[in-house]
């Protein structure tokens, strides 16, 4: 699976963006898909998840109740709303893929395709 992120910018504190991030190569519906973000200086951490069908996702509590996670299977894209944006959500987002795909995962090493990110910069 190809992955390509994109949808990232610049952006003021309370202000919103939204992520997409675009599959290609296999068939999409057979991967769980998540989100992750990296700051500088930081480890990878877990931003959102979700099952093949959209059926169950999860946040991280940093992102949950601003962000919200959806895919369209038919477009073959996952994408992240996020909104509400804090200085402390600036990263380079990145999607990912998962063969686990019946259950949403947070662990990186449960996903097998990683985009290239997508950089989100929040302004104070």
């Amino acid at each position: 699976v190809q992955l390509q992120a994109f949808g990232g910018g610049l952006v003021q504190t309370g202000g919103f963006l939204k992520l997409s991030c675009a599959a290609s190569g296999r068939t999409f519906s057979n991967y769980g898909m998540g989100w992750f973000r990296q700051a500088p200086g930081k480890e990878r951490e877990f931003v959102a998840a979700i099952t093949w069908n959209g059926g169950i996702t999860v946040y991280s509590d940093s992102t949950k109740d601003r962000f919200t996670i959806s895919r369209n299977n038919a477009k073959n894209t996952v994408y992240l709303q996020m909104d509400s944006l804090k200085p402390e959500d600036t990263a380079v987002y990145y999607c990912a893929a998962s063969a686990i795909y019946r259950r949403p995962s947070a662990l990186p090493v449960e996903y097998d395709y990683w985009g290239q990110g997508t950089k989100v910069t929040v302004s104070s």
